[in-house]
């Protein structure tokens, strides 16, 4: 797993099915990664719908939130739209797992993401990073205090 301090590999990702994200285009904000296994998944579902209700708080500490995992933008699609999601899921889906494995949170053995989160400044380094155990909800806290940090050096 990358380490604070180093900065974040960029990144395009399909967040519809027509449309991409660069992690680089985000500059000038920070950004909260959210890895996870896959859409659907209980645990999955709550953390992205916990997310979901914290983007306010997010967004006031300039936080822009992008979901992560190696699910189609088409299973992304009905998954967000199902939940209400108001952030962008990224398929990670070819080649499988690329981008996690550029963050060192893929599971070759399960052929997942990790359940990870980093938090990157509006320079584009990694200022917080988190693995959480695959079956547990890691929450919003830890993202929270980073962001306050950042707030506050």
């Amino acid at each position: 797993m990358i380490v604070p301090g180093m900065i974040a590999p960029d990144f395009e990702l399909l967040c519809t099915p027509d449309q991409k994200i660069r992690l680089s285009d985000l500059k000038g904000k920070r950004v909260i990664l959210a890895f996870y296994p896959a859409d659907w998944s209980p645990v999955c579902g709550d953390q992205m719908a916990l997310y979901n209700e914290t983007l306010k708080f997010f967004k006031k500490h300039n936080a822009e939130l992008l979901g992560i995992s190696v699910d189609s933008k088409w299973c992304h699609l009905a998954f967000a739209h199902d939940r209400n999601l108001h952030f962008p899921l990224l398929a990670d889906f070819e080649p499988k797992g690329e981008v996690a494995r550029l963050y060192g949170v893929y599971d070759d053995k399960v052929g997942e993401c990790k359940r990870a989160l980093f938090v990157i400044d509006e320079e584009g380094l990694i200022k917080w990073n988190y693995l959480s155990p695959v079956g547990i909800n890691p929450g919003a806290d830890g993202i929270l205090e980073a962001l306050e940090k950042l707030d506050n050096p």
